[in-house]
């Protein structure tokens, strides 16, 4: 799909705040000098010290709640996102809820977890790998939400415009009330198949990124550019990590973070899904379809032994996974794949539309250094080369999927998307160059 919407003078105002990520960014750098420091601090509360950092999984849990409710309890009390139009509440209703149209949501979203719980436990892959914490977690929380669903529908129906929504709908399909649509019970699973799969998979690599930001060696780090680089790295996925993990959990209509949609197209669903596993290992690991690291030793190998260019290629590093994490940090409460959640047009989304994936794959061309191989002859350079841009073909393609999918919804991010075409600092000479590509071929 294309647009014609002629551009705009100004990019239009983002649905979500810049200061709510940086909320949560400065939470969760306290959050983890405290885990790294509690065996000094504990004994001044009065409470035994551990023999280490808190660097475990129920500490990253922990750690990841601390910034959700820091971004929500910002949200609400500064920006008063509750108050916002799109939330579709109306505080000011009073209606007792109709009980039957409130116990059809809860049949609804009862159901949604049975169905969920279940495929956890048939899918394969949730049970090898780090995804056993993941499910315990979520265990846990399915059954506390199966039992709060039951005060939050009935509080919030009583002040929402339109309290048969797509849960709604999918509950009237189960029990037979004539009145569900198609559209709204493929709306509510395709929210909900996207929490479940995704949250899951956050969850799984949550604890590993806690721990690998704890358990960092600053005092190595000062000195010496390879581990100052690694630890800057693993500290920015974290925030990656936590601030996403946040997004896929809190998709709550008070705090105006609810899944407005999610991508109708099954070419989105394709690109997206290929990327993460377990069916990025067919296409990117073992199945080595685009395995672009045969023989590559990385970029810790090839200018380890030089403290300038490792300085330097270090920085580097460090400023693309920082623009990939200030990505996600942009998106506050809201951030999850697939789906229409409010338009970002602040931090790095007012120079690049797609700055995460941007700042991604060059991150990989910069890391691996595919074109440098360690045996191999000659071939495995030109492989991994072929390879990698077998990669970044696909999150263009993965881009242009999500674009088609928020063109077709919001007519203000169709005019974020003409402006960007004409002004935005990176994307407007990419644009210009893709138009002068598709005259010289087409």
């Amino acid at each position: 799909m294309t647009t014609t919407a002629e551009s705009p003078a100004t990019p239009p105002p983002s649905d979500v705040g810049a200061a709510t990520g940086w909320v949560a960014f400065a939470t969760l750098v306290l959050l983890v000098l405290v885990a790294r420091e509690w065996p000094v601090i504990a004994p001044v509360f009065g409470v035994a010290a551990p023999s280490g950092a808190l660097s475990g999984p129920f500490a990253a849990l922990g750690a990841m709640a601390g910034v959700g409710f820091a971004m929500a309890g910002w949200a609400v009390l500064v920006e008063q996102v509750h108050r916002n139009p799109s939330t579709g509440i109306e505080w000011t209703r009073r209606n007792p809820p109709d009980p039957r149209t409130s116990w059809t949501k809860i049949a609804g979203l009862w159901s949604t977890f049975a169905v969920l719980g279940a495929l956890y436990c048939l899918l394969r892959w949730y049970w090898s790998g780090d995804y056993g914490f993941a499910l315990r977690v979520l265990a846990l929380a399915g059954a506390a939400m199966a039992l709060l669903a039951v005060p939050y529908v009935l509080w919030l129906d009583r002040v929402l415009v339109e309290p048969r929504d797509a849960a709604w709908h999918w509950g009237a399909l189960l029990t037979r009330q004539g009145e569900w649509q198609r559209e709204q019970v493929l709306r509510h699973w395709r929210a909900w198949l996207i929490k479940g799969f995704f949250g899951a998979f956050m969850l799984s690599i949550l604890p590993a990124s806690w721990a690998a930001a704890v358990g960092a060696d600053l005092s190595q780090a000062s000195g010496d550019p390879i581990a100052f680089g690694l630890a800057a790295i693993a500290f920015l996925f974290l925030v990656d990590v936590a601030i996403g993990t946040v997004g896929y959990i809190v998709t709550f209509r008070p705090l105006d973070a609810h899944i407005r949609s999610g991508n109708p197209h099954l070419a989105g669903w394709i690109a997206a899904l290929a990327c993460y596993p377990p069916f990025a290992a067919a296409i990117l690991g073992s199945g080595m379809v685009l395995n672009y690291e045969f023989h590559t030793p990385g970029w810790t190998h090839w200018f380890g032994a030089s403290a300038m260019l490792g300085w330097v290629w270090a920085g580097w590093l460090v400023l693309l996974t920082g623009i990939y994490a200030w990505a996600t940090l942009a998106f506050g409460l809201r951030f999850s794949n697939l789906t229409y959640r409010g338009i970002v047009t602040n931090g790095p989304y007012r120079y690049c539309r797609h700055p995460a994936y941007l700042a991604k794959n060059l991150f990989w061309w910069s890391a691996v250094l595919p074109f440098l191989t360690a045996g191999g002859g000659w071939s495995d350079p030109v492989r991994n080369c072929f390879a990698l841009l077998g990669v970044n073909a696909l999150y263009y393609w993965r881009a242009r999927t999500e674009e088609t999918h928020l063109l077709a919804e919001d007519a203000k991010y169709r005019a974020y998307h003409a402006w960007m075409a004409e002004h935005g600092a990176i994307t407007a000479p990419l644009e210009r160059i893709r138009r002068r590509l598709q005259k010289l071929y087409l």
